[in-house]
């Protein structure tokens, strides 16, 4: 199968994460429409559907199960599908699935029963198990339900990892579970949870099966289903519980046009090559394997790589949509823009993303304004054109505002902001550099270096980076910007071209609400007196009501400051470098703040004070 409907298998070998050559091969090409029949069919009809071949020419006709035969049977066929399914036939399989929607894993079921494919085993959350005959129906597809945490319930997880274990054991099924754990609220990947991959893969750790694969696969959404709902947890609103007669209602959302879901299935990655070398498998004899056992230091690591490695393929093959290259000018250029202008950027935006390898799915043989206008009228509930003017979808305007309906705008700002969130991952690494060169105030090489160094530690929580790559990922970030023509220098100096300002000005300006949001939540730990541990919900909720109020007096130019992914992701942030210290108690963790080590990681976010020459130092 080299091509399927909305979905696209990679052929050839595992390619590199950090593409260095231009992109000869349009991956679009790979994609057909798998939902074009069934716009006019009914669902019961498409499961009873019948397989009727158009007669070629003259040809007398064949049955459908004669015709599978001969087509089956051929060298051609035998030869691909021996390299293709290789895999399956011969060693368990993971699929690993990116998590935006709850209707991934329905997706790649319902890819799977229409390619006649053997269905998976899905992870699925406790929540749906209560939910009325839809429960029951989840379970006969494949689903098994987990509990959100086990607290340390060692029975609960002695069973439910031997139940995995089994299963890819005995290779039943292909096991389906998603690397981030929980949905994306805000569009970028999460940081991948170990728990399930550490079950997942212990069977060949443990020498139970020779090898095992993964298989990343990317599912990108041109309109997310939740996006309103995302927007509000993001501000604290509880998330409402699953339930029969929720889903019955909310029905009429499904009338609305959500464009087009694209799904491409990777490379499967060989564990066992990816194991070589890294790890030492004996140390599993050392016990008797029935005693349950953490992870030792080593175990962890090679856990954690293969988690990010899985993460970063898929964002590798993600398919970005019109509509994320006009969010992201939208968002910086609030509260409005000329629909011109929009225009102007998005296709210099493009151009732009393109050059950094980007995989986008921007339609052929039409204009590019009809595009754009197209873009704007599926995002009706996000932005408006008002006398040409390109504006969110939200009431009175910034002047106007008080602490109790700056929450309303906000909602906008973070539903536009996460369908920027889905290109970040192709601009962070050249971000950050370009960043870095504006801090340093420098343009010697190794200065640029350590202020990416010092950014590239605070954000290593909000986004993925492979586990020491560092230098890599400064190489590659530099590269591409040297690519782009935006910057020029030597082995030890680097220098803004002519034409580069406006590109590294572009990229600064696109992470410059996650450079604001952390540098506020310092300012915040560091003016306000802790007596006592807090917990994160107090942190939290401390943090929002403070950026509010700066962000009504205009201290605050960047609303994604409220958003409750930035808060949490940058207390993690604050505790793996030392700023806060994290404390277990017997109901929980509450955190207690060094205010000298929030001042140091300020520090690594602000640029540097140039030094003057000497001569100027005595003037």
């Amino acid at each position: 199968m080299s091509h399927l409907a909305a979905v696209s298998m990679a052929s050839p070998a595992v390619e590199s994460l950090y593409p260095q050559k231009d992109m000869t091969l349009n991956k679009r090409d790979g994609f057909e429409d798998l939902m074009e029949e069934r716009r006019h069919s009914s669902d019961l009809r498409y499961a009873m559907r019948c397989y009727t071949p158009v007669v070629y020419k003259d040809l007398v006709p064949r049955t459908p199960s004669a015709l599978r035969s001969i087509v089956l049977k051929s060298d051609q066929v035998q030869y691909v599908i021996k390299q293709l399914h290789q895999a399956i036939q011969e060693y368990p399989v993971v699929l690993l699935p990116s998590h935006r929607s709850y209707i991934d894993f329905l997706m790649l079921s319902y890819i799977m029963y229409t390619y006649d494919l053997c269905l998976p085993v899905i992870a699925a959350g406790m929540d749906f198990m209560g939910m009325k005959i839809v429960g029951e129906m989840l379970r006969m597809s494949g689903a098994f339900f987990i509990r959100r945490s086990f607290g340390g319930d060692k029975l609960y997880w002695a069973v439910f990892s031997e139940y995995v274990k089994t299963i890819l054991r005995n290779g039943d099924a292909p096991v389906e579970f998603f690397v981030e754990g929980t949905r994306s609220r805000t569009g970028k990947s999460l940081i991948p949870k170990l728990g399930l991959l550490n079950i997942a893969i212990e069977p060949f750790l443990m020498g139970e099966v020779f090898d095992m694969y993964l298989v990343p696969i990317s599912i990108s959404y041109e309109r997310i289903l939740e996006e309103s709902l995302y927007a509000h947890e993001l501000l604290g609103v509880p998330k409402p519980k699953e339930s029969t007669s929720g889903l019955l209602k909310a029905r009429k959302i499904l009338s609305e046009n959500f464009g087009s879901i694209h799904v491409y299935f990777g490379q499967p990655v060989s564990v066992r090559s990816l194991a070589t070398g890294t790890i030492r498998r004996s140390q599993y004899n050392l016990v008797p394997r029935h005693i349950p056992r953490k992870p030792s230091g080593d175990v962890y690591r090679f856990l954690d790589a293969v988690g990010h490695r899985m993460v970063l393929l898929q964002q590798k093959n993600m398919v970005i949509s019109p509509w994320a290259l006009l969010a992201t000018v939208i968002i910086q250029n609030l509260p409005s823009l000329p629909l011109s202008d929009l225009t102007r950027q998005t296709l210099w935006l493009k151009a732009i993303a393109e050059t950094f390898g980007a995989f986008l799915d921007w339609p052929r043989n039409v204009t590019n304004e009809k595009v754009i206008r197209s873009s704007l009228a599926l995002r009706h509930n996000i932005v408006k054109t008002v006398k040409d003017q390109v504006v969110l979808c939200q009431e009175g305007t910034p002047a106007e505002f008080t602490v109790e309906n700056i929450f309303k705008y906000t909602v906008s700002v973070l539903m536009c902001a996460s369908y920027r969130n889905q290109i970040l991952h192709i601009f962070v690494r050249p971000a950050l550099v370009a960043i870095a060169f504006q801090n340093a105030h420098s343009c010697r090489r190794e200065d640029v270096y350590s202020c990416f160094s010092n950014l590239h530690k605070v954000f290593s929580d909000e986004f993925i980076f492979l586990p020491g790559d560092l230098v890599k990922d400064f190489d590659e970030g530099l590269y591409l910007l040297v690519k782009s023509s935006a910057i020029q220098g030597s082995h030890t100096d680097l220098y803004i071209s002519e034409k580069g300002s406006v590109t590294i000005s572009f990229l600064s300006d696109m992470f410059r609400p996650f450079l604001e949001g952390y540098q506020v939540i310092c300012k915040y730990l560091q003016c306000t007196e802790f007596t006592d541990p807090f917990t994160e919900k107090t942190f939290i909720s401390e943090i929002r009501s403070y950026a509010a109020e700066n962000i009504l007096t205009g201290a605050i130019k960047y609303n994604e400051v409220l958003s409750m992914d930035m808060q949490k992701n940058a207390l993690s942030a604050l505790v793996r470098l030392g700023a806060m210290e994290k404390l277990k108690i017997a109901d929980g963790n509450v955190y207690e703040v060094n205010k000298q080590a929030v001042t140091r990681v300020a520090n690594m976010l602000a640029p540097t004070i140039p030094v003057k020459n000497a001569t100027a130092a005595r003037l």
